[in-house]
């Protein structure tokens, strides 16, 4: 039972993952969180994991690479979080509703959350390289 489980929540989020590649929000760690569940139920897909993992931890690190970046970054979760409130409040839009408001609302906490992890990982290793 606990196999199942994992197994859907791992494509499920993985899924997820992908679609938020091509939509507002952290689609490439999601589809790492997904590779890492799934690779706990099946060892073969772990060979998967460290080149996403690269590739995710770089763009978190590119996200706070510059005071401009970072900026943008901050305004695109601020805008995430609005879209969020509007697309929950305002009835006439595409997809209107509170499933749409609050997926950009998570979006939008996600993004500040893991632009804060990706400027506290950089800032330590400055830090230790001096």
């Amino acid at each position: 039972m606990k196999r199942v489980l994992m197994t859907v929540a791992g494509v499920l989020i993985l899924v997820i993952g992908v679609a938020l590649l091509v939509l507002p929000g952290p689609g490439l760690l999601l589809v790492l969180a997904g590779l890492l569940i799934l690779a706990s139920v099946f060892p073969k897909l772990e060979r998967y994991v460290d080149p996403v993992q690269e590739r995710a931890m770089k763009a978190a690190e590119d996200s706070v690479s510059s005071p401009l970046r970072i900026t943008g970054s901050v305004l695109a979760g601020l805008g995430l979080i609005a879209a969020g409130i509007v697309w929950g409040l305002v009835p006439g839009l595409p997809l209107a509703g509170w499933s749409t408001g609050t997926s950009l609302i998570l979006s939008g906490i996600v993004l500040l959350v893991l632009l804060g992890y990706s400027y506290r990982r950089v800032q330590s290793r400055r830090a230790e390289r001096r």
